[in-house]
């Protein structure tokens, strides 16, 4: 379902401030792949996910998605293959429009997306029984403004936004940084729901080495631009995050040093 083939990507290439954030990196996916991404600040996380998603080009290799070569589209002709859920609540969702009318824009995605012709009581039945999952209520608040939802709210709604049209690949970009431990613990196992639910191929960055070892069926940790850990099948089911930083040391030569992902 993705392919990415030993891509590289340096920022202010020939000044003082150059930064190579991926460093030739190559991953496979199968399909309904669910993978967890971890690795200290600068490790490459963030620029890969932008890299598949076509915030910038990279600078050499190849991106591939369901036999697709994407590596030289833009970033809204990219859209299409992804959903994806950001760090932010309020990034995904149209604060002043309500709940009901997020979900319709979300609906028509890769149409003309006017909601000139309304909601039809067949789709806010649709929607009524989509929000029912999330457990919250929200089904009971269609016309709510999306602006007034908490951050846990409106990152399960932009969660069923993302996923609506099942997309290809799905990007989750430490989607739970934000919320309070109760609140990211409802909201990914409403991920793992979706996802197990609809076979979707993932790709969730965390900081939190719990989280990255209880979900997903495979890990991957970066470091310096490429992945220096890929655990998968048995051995993550089994692994702990001790094991885990046992491995990192052994493969890196290093202790890591991400105080939030071990603090979590």
């Amino acid at each position: 379902m993705l392919e990415i083939k030993n891509i590289y990507k340096t920022f202010n290439a020939g000044t003082v401030n150059e930064k190579r954030a991926l460093n030739g990196l190559s991953l496979n996916l199968e399909d309904g792949d669910f993978v967890t991404v971890i690795g200290g600040n600068g490790a490459g996380k963030s620029t890969m996910l932008n890299a598949i998603a076509g915030v910038w080009p990279v600078d050499e290799g190849q991106i591939i998605i369901d036999g697709v070569d994407v590596t030289k589209l833009s970033e809204h002709k990219r859209a299409k293959y992804l959903g994806r859920v950001f760090q932010d609540p309020m990034t995904g969702t149209a604060a002043t429009m309500g709940i009901e009318e997020n979900l319709a824009l979300a609906q028509r995605r890769g149409q003309s997306r006017t909601l000139k012709i309304g909601i039809t009581k067949k789709e806010r039945e649709e929607y009524k029984e989509l929000l029912k999952i999330l457990g919250l209520g929200l089904e009971n608040r269609l016309t709510s403004k999306v602006g007034l939802l908490s951050g846990g709210q409106r990152q399960a709604l932009t969660l069923l936004m993302a996923t609506l049209k099942k997309p290809k690949l799905l990007l989750l970009d430490e989607h739970t940084a934000a919320l309070d431990p109760k609140t990211a613990a409802k909201v990914l196992e409403t991920t793992d729901m979706i996802v197990n639910r609809d076979h979707l191929t993932t790709i969730m960055i965390t900081h939190n080495m719990k989280d990255a070892i209880a979900h997903g069926n495979r890990l991957i940790m970066l470091m310096d631009g490429k992945i220096i850990l890929d655990i998968k099948g048995e051995e993550k089911k089994k692994l702990t995050v001790e094991d885990l930083l046992h491995q990192f040391e052994k493969a890196s030569g290093e202790e890591f040093a991400n105080d939030r992902a071990l603090l979590s």
